[in-house]
């Protein structure tokens, strides 16, 4: 409830009238957390501290003090016994939520008192259908401690299972996310992580499948992960690819693209890594025209658009010279420009000597989309 603006001066008043009566006196502390019937924390209200036995809970209480967002309170008072109470912010002030008598606070000593209204004698007092509705609370709010018990474990199985991967130990990290996949079959990325495995297993049959099930897990969340899509996509890609499966690989690295445009780049370089694999020429220098229209400062793209492109060249019956394709001495001069020194600059400028072409930098990388 927001204060007036008389509040605060009525706050001073009580402030200063408490300074001087303790003056004179040592003081004593109190804290403690106030959590409801289920145990658990209440995060607003306001724990009153009352001199000797509450006659009337219209009496203005000695102290006041809020409780905080995780159910604790605290202040300094004067040794004396309490009635301690707690109101929540729309308990009226003639009511109260919950009173504990003789609460004692001794001089120079911090007393810790809780408000528990877990407490027996406060599930006394409720209604047959607050019980019930308390048991009922009770057992949803187990079935979450044990829910998030179980999403830790298998967040440290994740984060395993991506350590192995990374060491090239597919084998564990694939019995790992079996293990939890039986434990939770509608996590998605689970069923990624124990693709990825598999993938790195040559089980590519498996792969595609739990991939692809990860992939239908993660679209029907209500906020699909975009990160979570790609990468399940990049790795569906290299599967299909991997069986020679040309159009679902090509389809799978479209999808990714689509889902995670911020990893574009490299969703259609690696297509055509896998175009170039399965020798397909005109794919891969489709997927690398995409690649290096998302982002032309990558050198592999070019490499690989020249080398699909070469090898579609012809010789040319009267001079006996290597004709290539139209962008073909292009591509490889902007690989050099690139990584002048990167794996297959040898190659590139082989290939240029070749065509008889000199190393310029005339070539012009598409633009951006």
């Amino acid at each position: 409830m927001k204060r007036g603006n008389i509040g605060p001066r009525v706050a001073l008043a009580v402030l200063f009238g408490a300074a001087l009566s303790i003056a004179a006196q040592a003081t004593g502390k109190i804290h403690g957390v106030v959590t409801d019937p289920a145990g658990s924390p209440l995060s607003a209200g306001t724990i009153s501290l009352y001199e000797g036995a509450m006659t009337s809970a219209t009496v203005e209480p000695k102290y006041t003090f809020q409780v905080d967002g995780s159910g604790a309170y605290k202040g300094d008072v004067a040794p004396g016994t309490y009635t301690l109470v707690f109101r929540s912010p729309t308990t009226p002030k003639e009511k109260v939520v919950d009173q504990i008598d003789n609460v004692k606070v001794t001089a120079n000593a911090d007393t810790a008192q809780d408000d528990d209204m877990s407490r027996a004698d406060y599930i006394a007092k409720l209604s047959p259908e607050d019980r019930k509705n308390l048991e009922a609370t009770k057992a949803k709010n187990a079935e979450i401690l044990k829910e998030n018990s179980t999403i830790k474990n298998l967040n440290a199985d994740l984060a395993k299972a991506r350590e192995d991967r990374g060491a090239k130990n597919f084998a564990d990290a694939a019995a790992l996310m079996q293990r939890d996949a039986a434990i939770k079959p509608d996590e998605p990325l689970i069923m990624v992580e124990l693709g990825e495995a598999q993938l790195g297993l040559k089980q590519y049959s498996d792969a595609e499948a739990t991939l692809q099930k990860g992939i239908t897990l993660e679209t029907a969340t209500k906020k699909p992960n975009a990160d979570v899509l790609g990468a399940a996509g990049n790795s569906l890609g290299e599967a299909y690819g991997s069986e020679a499966k040309i159009p679902e690989a090509q389809a799978a690295y479209d999808a990714a693209a689509k889902a995670n445009p911020s990893g574009a780049a490299m969703y259609f370089s690696n297509e055509a890594i896998v175009m170039d694999r399965n020798n397909q020429l005109d794919a891969t220098v489709a997927a690398a025209d995409r690649a290096i229209a998302v982002d032309p400062s990558k050198p592999i793209p070019y490499y690989l658009k020249g080398k699909a492109l070469i090898n579609k060249a012809t010789i040319d019956p009267a001079t006996k010279k290597i004709v290539a394709p139209p962008g073909t001495a292009e591509a490889y001069q902007k690989y050099l420009d690139l990584a002048p020194t990167g794996p297959f600059a040898n190659d590139a400028k082989q290939v240029l000597a070749e065509l008889n072409q000199t190393q310029s930098t005339s070539y012009k990388a598409a633009k951006k989309h």
